[in-house]
């Protein structure tokens, strides 16, 4: 099992180049349709698309495999929420990769019969399921991380005879009702003081935030191809090119892949 996961992670690199160059194709044939081109050299793109979409199923056999050894990995996690998150997204995983292989013994005729339009909605439906779970852990690693880092800033700063600062309460427990002229700039504050965590956090950790930008592009294929919120095939190929270069990166540079 070890050493196919070994020999199938060697092919996800061609996979992500392969996939960078559909969704460019994608881009392309949707600025040659805006631009006016010729019929013939948008049928030529769309149809280069749609090899290299072949292409990367052909890549993406086996990789259910590295999806389950991956959940048996995560269902040992002591935190709960990820053990939660990252098992059930592996397992969806899973489930997309199976349904994808199923698509392209269809399209190879191996599998005769093949309901394309039903295995493409079923497998971008445990598509979404994944990126969803995806995007919950990384929300979930930014409240701790931003907790953790409220918790230094409070420890550096000296003590107030109020308690916590304004910014994280709107008035002193002993003090009286605080009037809405007071409210308002404090809940400016802590908003602020919210959003200064974000990027001190973001910034301090490019793990976190490439997968949050990954993930976040890439959900917006499946709510596209499912018809969840159509948003056009340019805006598709501008986020699945995105988070294929972002993939890459984290490839190329491995301590950038948010872990575990």
């Amino acid at each position: 099992m070890d050493s196919w996961v070994r020999f199938n992670a060697q092919s996800q690199a061609k996979e992500r180049l392969i996939r960078a160059a559909q969704y460019a194709c994608m881009l392309l044939g949707y600025s040659l349709h805006r631009g006016g081109a010729a019929a013939e050299l948008r049928a030529t793109v769309s149809q280069l698309e749609a090899h290299m979409s072949l292409t990367r199923k052909l890549l993406r056999l086996g990789n259910s495999v590295e999806a389950l050894e991956a959940a048996k990995r995560a269902i040992h996690l002591s935190d709960s929420v990820l053990r939660l998150c990252l098992t059930i997204g592996h397992l969806n995983r899973a489930m997309y990769f199976a349904c994808d292989n199923i698509l392209w013994a269809g399209k190879t005729g191996l599998i005769s019969k093949v309901d394309q339009l039903k295995w493409s909605q079923r497998s971008f439906r445990y598509y979404l399921f994944a990126l969803i779970l995806n995007l919950t852990r990384d929300v979930y690693e930014l409240h701790l991380l931003m907790e953790q880092e409220a918790r230094s800033r409070n420890s550096k700063s000296p003590a107030s005879p109020c308690g916590p600062p304004a910014s994280d309460q709107l008035s002193c427990p002993s003090s009286p009702a605080t009037p809405p002229t007071v409210v308002l700039p404090l809940m400016g504050a802590w908003l602020r003081r919210q959003l200064q965590l974000v990027r001190a956090v973001l910034y301090n950790n490019p793990p976190l935030l490439l997968d949050l930008l990954k993930n976040s592009c890439d959900i917006v294929i499946p709510l596209d191809r499912l018809g969840i919120y159509p948003l056009g095939a340019g805006f598709v190929g501008v986020c699945g090119l995105a988070s294929s270069v972002l993939s890459i990166v984290t490839m190329i540079h491995p301590w950038l892949k948010l872990k575990p």
